[in-house]
């Protein structure tokens, strides 16, 4: 079962009289498919479930044909039936087509209840926006949490933190190369291949692919496009450079933490620091066993701190909330978590020494903090802070 919430959430819609297109949208494997099914079998009304995922586009004609199972299934429209498709976006103007079928079953007074999912939310969100207005309601899919895989699968912490939140890998964690080989060709490269690269005009895939790895190699640092572009071949420049990290960023991959400001001007002009969505890309990408990780504090601690990132990021998906880090001079706070125009201060600490902050200090006198927090060491603990929804620091 996926997360309680998001399930109740989406079956609340389904079964109430007002008509709504609902829209899961989010990164491959993160179960939206698994989610669709357990909701087709609570809804309790007919249901036809239909995916575009296949390598040969499909047309309008080929939705058409699945919208016609679902109005058949609804006994011609006298009662409730639920359409679900399945990566959406891959179709050719799906959402003109969507629309045009949609208000026909309105006029009509249909009462087909209609699911879309799909892996590519930039592409999702444009359609929406481009012919769907005032039709749907958009409830973003993340990466699986601490709690949500200690919950489902009795993971630890430890284990959380080096094999991250794909739901789909945990038959393999017993196998490493097999794990490796299955985050890596099963979900990075069909994502990029199909998600990115054959729905987005992309001039330079091999720099997209090493923008990917250095984002994966260096999540949690901070990095100049300078330094960026002297670690790439080919880069381009950095206009380039910040567009490839969005499409990453939009696939749910690897994002570039911008620097906090104050000022939105200022923070788009700032080094992005890398942060993953998930730690299994860090994993996978860094050939390095669980032990050797555990046993490494400096190594143990970056996974740790981009852990708790990639938690604060996936919590940011579809909240009025946004993520930064903020430095000056050689003072830094690992995480500034904005709501409006109230800022919290997170640092990160795996051990358990007495620390220090500098940065929080200094942070703290030129802005307006609404909280500080330390996580791990004296504070927080980091399991505990895990499961905390973010809304709730403000």
């Amino acid at each position: 079962m996926y997360t309680r919430k998001v399930f109740d959430t989406i079956l609340r819609r389904l079964v109430e009289p007002r008509r709504f297109i609902q829209v899961l949208s989010g990164p491959r494997q993160v179960g939206k498919t698994l989610l669709s099914k357990q909701l087709m079998k609570a809804v309790r009304i007919p249901s036809h479930y239909a995916s575009a995922d296949e390598p040969a586009l499909k047309g309008g004609s080929w939705l058409e044909q699945q919208w016609e199972v679902a109005r058949h299934k609804s006994k011609g429209g006298g009662a409730d039936a639920l359409l679900v498709l399945d990566e959406i976006h891959k179709l050719p103007n799906w959402s003109e087509t969507v629309k045009r079928l949609w208000d026909e079953d309105s006029f009509h007074g249909l009462q087909l209840k209609v699911l879309l999912l799909g892996s590519s939310p930039l592409l999702i969100k444009s359609g929406l926006t481009e012919s769907l207005a005032g039709r749907f309601e958009l409830i973003p899919i993340t990466h699986w949490s601490y709690s949500e895989m200690r919950d489902a699968f009795g993971w630890d912490f430890q284990q959380y933190v080096y094999f991250g939140g794909y739901p789909g890998a945990v038959p393999l964690i017993n196998e490493l190369d097999r794990w490796t080989n299955y985050i890596k060709e099963s979900l990075i490269e069909t994502s990029i291949s199909r998600d990115i690269l054959l729905m987005t005009r992309i001039d330079k895939p091999a720099l997209l692919r090493r923008v990917f790895e250095l984002g994966c190699a260096y999540s949690g640092q901070v990095l100049s496009y300078q330094k960026i572009m002297g670690q790439l071949q080919d880069a381009g420049n950095t206009t380039t450079l910040a567009h490839y990290l969005n499409l990453l960023a939009n696939a749910g991959f690897v994002a570039g933490l911008q620097k906090y400001a104050g000022q939105q001007v200022r923070r788009r002009g700032s080094s992005p620091k890398f942060q993953v969505f998930n730690t299994a890309l860090m994993t996978a990408h860094a050939n390095i066993g669980f032990e050797e990780l555990v046993k490494n504090p400096d190594l143990w601690g970056r996974w740790v701190e981009s852990t708790v990132g990639s938690y604060l990021l996936n919590q940011t998906v579809g909240q009025d909330l946004s993520l930064y880090y903020w430095s000056k001079s050689n003072m830094e706070v690992d995480f500034v978590l904005v709501k409006g125009d109230q800022a919290t201060a997170i640092e990160i600490k795996s051990g358990a020494k007495r620390v220090t902050l500098p940065g929080m200090d200094a942070f703290s006198k030129e802005f307006n903090v609404a909280k500080k927090l330390l996580v791990g060491a004296q504070g927080i603990p980091i399991e505990e802070f895990l499961t905390i929804p973010a809304n709730d620091w403000f």
